[in-house]
């Protein structure tokens, strides 16, 4: 049976410091992802996953709450720390352990409508993956992990050196206004969305922040504001969830703008608590019917 929406990713162990607080947990954009698609109660949804036997403990329990999860033995875990300052909208990382890249043959007999892969390093996705998924079905990428070069346990921006190949194989590109910067060498968010799209990809998703994000498509940009935050608590995640919110109005018909303000929502509720987004549809849909809050 094919599945609605598939998340393929590696599930990381995060070391997570704030001005508040210092945690450890699970993390990745295969976690985020799938436990905001998990309160969203989302039907027909997959997890692929690729993590060490010492992690198995975060697939076991994602597979109590009743996800379908497949998993693809890796020798380690990635382990990252993610420290940020007051200003959560920026973060250094330390990349302390590597897990094996996911392979063609891996992911073979994985069938959905939609794919997202969250990269979180540049070699957890090859150009082939790319090809052959979008031969299956609707491919989206978070960039993040092609502009991450570890220098030792440094991570460095860096560009992706066969992103022109690869745009032409995806449909929906997330990038922040760095990661749009790095890629493209223009500092306007909505010329390099743009650029992006001139490139091949027929939805670009470019998150600000708090300044909210910009959706390209159709050869026109449509701002999302974000909303208001009553506290800003960890916003490590949020991307990730913003991307669970967008592929799943996306998947049931919503257009480019409905699918970005509910993002935003999620998004919003995720920073005001540490961990993954474990809202319900309610308290999406009640914060969006607020609308006042929205900058």
């Amino acid at each position: 049976m094919e599945t609605d929406i598939c998340c393929i990713g590696h599930i990381t162990l995060d070391k997570i410091v704030t001005p508040r607080l210092t945690a450890y947990s699970p993390g990745g954009t295969a976690f985020y992802f799938t436990h905001a698609m998990n309160s969203l109660q989302a039907e027909n949804f997959l997890l692929v996953a690729s993590l060490a036997e010492s992690e198995m403990k975060a697939v076991e329990d994602i597979r109590e709450l009743g996800i379908e999860v497949a998993v693809l033995p890796s020798r380690k875990s990635v382990y990252f720390e993610n420290r940020y300052g007051e200003n959560q909208n920026h973060r250094t990382q330390r990349v302390l352990a590597k897990a094996d890249p996911f392979t063609v043959e891996g992911l073979a007999d994985v069938k959905a409508k939609y794919f997202h892969l969250g990269s979180l390093l540049a070699d957890d996705f090859s150009l082939d993956i790319i090809k052959a998924l979008s031969s299956k079905g609707i491919v989206s990428v978070d960039a993040q992990g092609y502009l991450r070069e570890v220098r030792g346990e440094q991570v460095h921006a860096v560009d992706w050196d066969w992103k022109m190949e690869a745009l032409k194989y995806i449909d929906i590109l997330k990038v922040n206004e760095h990661e749009a910067e790095v890629l493209t060498g223009i500092s306007d968010p909505r010329e390099a969305a743009e650029l992006l799209a001139q490139w091949g990809v027929k939805e670009v998703v470019l998150t600000l922040g708090s300044m909210g994000s910009v959706i390209f498509a159709e050869g026109n940009a449509f701002e999302v504001p974000a909303f208001e935050p009553e506290d800003v608590v960890d916003a490590t995640g949020c991307g990730d969830t913003y991307m669970a919110g967008y592929l799943y109005m996306r998947n049931k018909g919503a257009d480019y703008v409905s699918a970005g303000r509910y993002a935003a929502a999620m998004c919003t509720i995720k920073l005001q608590a540490s961990g993954p987004f474990r809202a319900d549809k309610d308290a999406v849909e009640a914060l969006i019917a607020k609308g006042g809050n929205q900058k």
